[in-house]
């Protein structure tokens, strides 16, 4: 773990990042020792340090200690988080802000095969998202609600809980946006009020026409096919929501099989 490009595992316990959640993170799949969709990441983070008026990072510096951390990681997940840095009790922000850069590497999870060739199992949960344009799209640190959402199951049955906003949007799944197919059309939810714009959202988004618009639960039930995706799970099919059974269908398939092999073009092209 790096925190301001030394090897440590604290941070100081005036940091407006532990008592605020004033900040936010990224979260990287390593494959190959190599980390994957790194500029669409870094151009996310600078978006979202501008939006909650925080410095951005040194990106060459940045550059410089991912390589330093993913070198020999093999397959692994990176996590960056940017904080405001230390300051006083209170909202105010600090006449000079230093911000806080933490890397930190872990364990890749290995999710089982099926997950992707027979698709999971999801429930609707009863936490709303609030709505909140200022931050709709930011990967911020106050991550409450899909904390409280994540919390109303504890089992195995589900993989996944898609959560609704308040005025009854289905909007994305806990840790994943959400995705579904009607008659050859896909569709994903707007992410102007809540939510987080993703990684693997936003690539789909370059490989089909896809339609955002508000959907309810009643439609979502109805659709043909439905996915989830983020940027280290990938994409996985919906099988089963609320007793009702779907397919994976050729539109989940065929992005499950282009995702893959543009992560190995990734891979390849940084090998040249």
């Amino acid at each position: 773990m790096l925190v301001n490009g030394e090897s440590q595992d604290t941070i100081a316990i005036m940091d407006r990042g532990f008592q605020y959640g004033d900040g936010l993170f990224e979260t990287i799949e390593i494959h190959s020792s190599k980390p994957l969709f790194l500029e669409q990441h870094l151009a996310r983070l600078v978006l979202g340090c501008q939006k909650l008026l925080i410095p951005k990072p040194d990106l060459v510096l940045l550059r410089n200690e991912i390589a330093q951390l993913s070198s020999n990681a093999g397959s692994a997940v990176l996590k960056i988080i940017i904080t405001r840095g230390e300051g006083g009790r209170g909202y105010r922000q600090p006449d000079s802000i230093q911000s806080t850069r933490i890397l930190s590497l872990h364990p890749f999870p290995h999710y089982p095969e099926n997950y992707y060739s027979e698709g999971i199992s999801a429930r609707f949960c009863e936490t709303r998202l609030g709505l909140s344009p200022l931050l709709a799209g930011v990967k911020h640190l106050n991550r409450l609600e899909q904390v409280l959402a994540r919390a109303e199951w504890g089992s195995d049955e589900f993989q996944e809980g898609l959560m609704l906003d308040i005025e009854q949007h289905v909007i994305e799944g806990t840790m994943t946006n959400l995705f579904y197919v009607k008659n050859g059309i896909l569709y994903t939810a707007p992410i102007t009020h809540c939510g987080i714009a993703g990684i693997i959202r936003a690539w789909i988004m370059t490989q089909y026409l896809v339609v955002e618009d508000y959907f309810s639960m009643e439609t979502l039930l109805q659709s043909d096919e439905i996915f989830v995706c983020n940027s280290i799970i990938g994409i996985w099919g919906i099988r089963e929501l609320v007793n009702r059974h779907y397919s994976i269908g050729n539109m989940t398939q065929t992005l499950q099989h282009a995702l893959l092999c543009e992560k190995q073009k990734q891979v390849a092209y940084e090998n040249v």
